[in-house]
């Protein structure tokens, strides 16, 4: 039996089931599901499955992600700054020899998921995704899997390799901008769903206001979805509500990431606000949206490909000659000034 016969039996495409197989994004996990049942009812077995006792001769790297979070996705790779990051980290470890596998964990089955990885040995090291991981997971897939890296987040206190985002820089740019350009009523929309990142980012962005005298009241403190980039019903009715009780929307406003920032942009379109010209926004992580959207989005460039190598180069590094010491690393961000951010219009700002 060959891999077509499986496509045909699960009525699927033949990279489908290659997906199935390698372990690969690209499919739902129903899909990949009813795939590998197929087969196994049918007694194929992938090439990359066979006799387990078989000495495996290719080096490989094991990306994982936890999925099921509300802010990482069963189609994570399809998540702009998700399938960013991951290019880079294919890239690089083709440059150093190594193929990359994929592997996902349900948070509703954590212990059971992690598990079954560890009794897999399908790599030669891990690259997690942490984004959305608490301390505590993460020392439980240390434990399992030793030879981690982290990506995305950073726990001072685990002995585990990190590497994230100089979160707190980013919001410290943003606000410093928008109180050199001049905006003194400052709107902040954060995420419903609170993670280390955004929670550095909010403090590096307040204090860049503390710096200038300036408070983020308490009604101009929004709270939306994560992973929306269309125009937002809970969105829409929170701004109608400021509209409508007298007060004068801020003249600038952060959002936590670029996908808060381009779905407020679509709802303010919706109410009629105009973006510059009405109010400014400014988003964080720089996706390839913020160049799509109109207008061009003022963002924080987050820089994913220095990321994505490092990450690839400490492991593989570890894996090749032994590690030295573990190292915890933060990447700096850039500012990105595009159309979205304009000078206050003092006529309109809220000066009461």
């Amino acid at each position: 039996m060959k891999m077509e016969d499986i496509a045909k039996l699960a009525n699927v495409s033949k990279a489908a089931v290659s997906l199935a197989f390698s372990g690969k994004p690209g499919i739902g996990a129903e899909t990949r599901a009813r795939i590998l049942q197929v087969a196994q009812e049918a007694g194929y077995v992938p090439k990359s499955r066979a006799s387990a006792s078989q000495a495996r001769t290719d080096k490989s790297l094991l990306f994982l992600v936890c999925i099921n979070s509300g802010i990482v996705l069963e189609e994570y790779y399809q998540q702009p700054f998700f399938k960013e990051l991951i290019h880079f980290i294919e890239v690089r470890c083709r440059e150093k020899g190594y193929s990359l596998i994929f592997s996902t964990v349900d948070i509703e089955f954590f212990d059971r998921d992690i598990q079954s990885i560890a009794e897999e040995k399908r790599s030669d090291g891990v690259i997690v995704l942490g984004t959305n991981l608490t301390r505590d997971q993460i020392e439980a897939i240390h434990a399992k899997l030793p030879n981690l890296i982290v990506l995305d987040t950073c726990y001072e206190t685990l002995p585990v390799q990190f590497i994230e985002i100089n979160n707190v820089m980013g919001g410290y740019q943003a606000g410093k901008f928008l109180c050199q350009m001049g905006h003194s009523s400052i709107g902040y929309i954060a995420s419903n769903i609170r993670i280390h990142n955004f929670e550095e980012r909010s403090r590096g962005f307040r204090q860049a206001l503390d710096e200038s005298g300036i408070h983020i009241r308490e009604s101009h403190q929004l709270s939306v979805a994560t992973t929306i980039l269309t125009s937002q019903e809970e969105l829409k009715q929170q701004l109608e509500q400021m509209l409508t009780s007298g007060q004068r929307l801020p003249t600038a406003w952060f959002c936590e990431c670029d996908y808060i920032a381009i779905s407020a942009m679509k709802t303010m379109a919706e109410l009629g606000i105009r973006v510059p010209e009405d109010t400014s926004v400014i988003g964080f992580d720089n996706i390839t949206e913020s160049l799509i959207v109109t207008p061009e989005l003022t963002t924080i460039h987050v820089e994913k490909e220095r990321m994505a190598m490092l990450a690839v180069d400490l492991l593989t590094n570890a894996i090749e000659y032994g590690q030295q010491g573990k190292v915890k690393m933060m990447v700096d961000t850039q500012f990105i000034k595009r159309k979205s951010c304009a000078s206050p219009n003092t006529g309109a700002e809220d000066m009461g």
